[in-house]
């Protein structure tokens, strides 16, 4: 089961979209899964029919939140749309970020941000750090409250009936089955209390009820985790209170291994430098003030008509408009009226009505502050955005290049700069899609290439030039050494968005490069093309080969400015 089981449904209003309920078991099976599902595990994770998941997933394909790898579905970056619109809506993440992410470089350890979730928590922030014992938390996963530092924090704000809510899942301490929350042979055999410290209050013994928990950390204002989630693993959490009304808004957690500290460790050494930070956290919520009232978008569900009369029965449109609500929030978005809704997605009042409900129904939307408005909850995070929140660029480039090799019918890479080993700076191959032919360009990825002489290195090269060493080494008869006209063929790079690299690197390789650039317009990454000489003059290279080139940079950045919003992409 679940980490934090959905609560027993309830009846299913009568205005509810029934397609629109069925798309999100699909995408919350999908995301439960790891992204990656058959047709028939559809069929048996949903218990729909097969001929309704083909077409809900042709639905979804349409939309660009998925796509149709041979039998498989697999979730799309575009999909993450919809968490981002929640997170924009929240603000959190753009206010507080830059807090947890200096917290952890200060630490070396990794933090978190966590937001209540009924009776659960739900990350919305990981900075985490790179070591061979890494936590595997992502942004949109659910952890039961009973099992975190955070939850005690919250839990302390509930109502009886969320209190009752979390009794009838706890009852019988039944064993989670979350993939952030693994389940441990010794269930039922609670872990030994920690030693308190002979200088230092006890601790919170991790054997206490839950109840009792809450009320020690009502009562210290900090909570522990030690080792509730899993052997091995501790953390410590104080809560960030909205300035207006002091109760908490998210909880930060300081995230450790007992090999590094225990939680006396944490307690007693970073605790106050947690504290400080949620201080300063708290300075930035105060300052921000109320939202800006931001533009509102408008027609975002136009599209659907046209998509219906051209896929008929395999596009089912009031999956897609009722989807496409959750994308009206935003920042100074965050509780709209269903007058609200109706502008921004062209929908008609009762269309945009149903779907309102729908969401409602499903937990996906609340009502906010002035009952006439509608707001986003957490769980809009549960549609796709845990395995898509740790993705890497080369993810997001390969299915572009594949297609991109198979309209072709040459190979296309992916590559990165690099600072060269002894010498002038190198291209690092990070992700390649080869063609199918007798003769072909084999390199793999990892590769490394002199930059100067490649289209990839160019096109890298062109947005900030580097010093160049004279002479370069001559690689070929054709090899550009001279600085000078190389400084001038990166400055044309730059100028013309594109370089072509003829037999430079080695004789018949011909190749032509564009760059990536990520959401802030920096050049981060290059894509090309490298064929046989023979195959393609340099004019056939620039009218046939580099728009769909183009084509394919756009949908890559597309993808990487979508998934980049609220998490950092690796290059590599």
């Amino acid at each position: 089961m679940p980490a934090n089981p959905e609560p027993e449904p309830s009846a299913v209003p009568a205005e509810a979209v029934a397609p629109l309920i069925r798309g999100v078991a699909v995408l919350r099976a999908l995301t439960e899964a790891g992204g990656t599902l058959s047709p028939s595990g559809l069929e048996r994770a949903t218990g729909l029919a097969r001929s309704t998941v083909d077409r809900v997933t042709a639905t979804l394909a349409r939309m660009g939140y998925v796509r149709l790898d041979g039998r498989d579905a697999v979730l799309a970056p575009n999909v993450m749309r919809l968490g981002n619109a929640y997170l924009a809506a929240l603000r959190l993440p753009s206010l507080l970020n830059a807090h947890a992410d200096a917290l952890a470089d200060e630490l070396d350890e990794s933090v978190s941000l966590a937001v209540p979730d009924r009776d659960g928590i739900r990350f919305i922030h990981q900075a985490t750090r790179r070591r061979a014992m890494s936590l595997s938390f992502r942004i949109g996963d659910l952890l039961p409250s009973e099992r975190t530092a955070p939850g005690p924090l919250f839990a302390a704000e509930w109502t009886e009936r969320e209190w009752h809510d979390w009794h009838a899942r706890t009852a019988g301490n039944r064993a989670p089955g979350h993939p952030a929350d693994p389940p441990r042979p010794d269930w039922e055999t609670p872990l030994p209390p920690p030693r308190p410290s002979p200088t230092a209050p006890e601790l919170p013994s991790s054997t206490a009820s839950f109840a009792q928990r809450v009320r020690e950390a009502a009562d210290a204002g900090w909570a522990l985790d030690d080792q509730l989630i899993e052997p091995g693993l501790v953390a410590v959490a104080v809560p960030v209170r909205d300035p207006r009304g002091g109760r908490p808004v998210c909880a930060v957690s300081v995230v450790s291994h007992t090999s590094r500290h225990s939680a006396a460790d944490l307690r007693d050494t970073l605790l106050p430098r947690l504290r400080t930070a949620v201080a300063a956290m708290e300075r930035t919520l105060r300052a921000a003030g109320p939202a800006r009232q931001a533009p509102a978008p408008s027609g975002l569900a136009a599209w659907t008509g046209s998509s219906k009369q051209e896929l008929g029965r395999d596009f089912v449109e009031s999956l897609a408009r009722g989807l496409t609500v959750l994308t009206a929030f935003g920042e100074g978005r965050a509780a709209l009226t269903l007058t609200d809704v109706a502008k921004a997605t062209g929908l008609a009042r009762a269309t945009a009505r149903r779907a309102l409900i729908t969401f409602e129904h499903l937990g996906l939307v609340e009502p906010g502050e002035d009952p006439r408005t509608f707001t986003p909850t957490p769980r809009v995070l549960s549609l796709g955005y845990p395995p898509l929140s740790r993705t890497t660029l080369p993810r997001i480039a390969t299915p572009h290049l594949a297609s991109l090799s198979a309209r072709t019918h040459e190979s296309s890479s992916l590559a990165i700069l690099v600072p060269g080993a002894d010498g002038p700076a190198e291209v690092q191959y990070t992700a390649r899609v080869a063609t199918t032919r007798v003769m072909s360009v084999n390199l793999a990825v990892g590769t490394r290439l002199p930059a100067y002489a490649t289209s990839l290195g160019r096109v890298l090269m062109a947005d900030a030039p580097p010093a160049l060493p004279s002479p370069l080494p001559r690689l070929t008869p054709r090899t550009v050494t001279d600085p000078a006209a190389l400084t001038h063929l990166l400055e044309r790079a730059r100028d013309e968005g594109f370089s072509l690299v003829d037999e430079e690197l080695e004789e018949g390789l011909r190749s032509i490069a564009v760059p990536i650039r990520d959401r802030a317009g920096r050049t981060v990454a290059a894509v090309n093309i490298a064929l046989h000489a023979a195959r393609h003059t340099i004019t056939e290279c620039e009218t046939h080969l580099l728009p769909a080139l183009r084509r394919t940079a756009t949908d890559i950045e597309r993808d990487l400015r979508v998934a980049s919003r609220f998490t950092r992409i690796p290059l590599t």
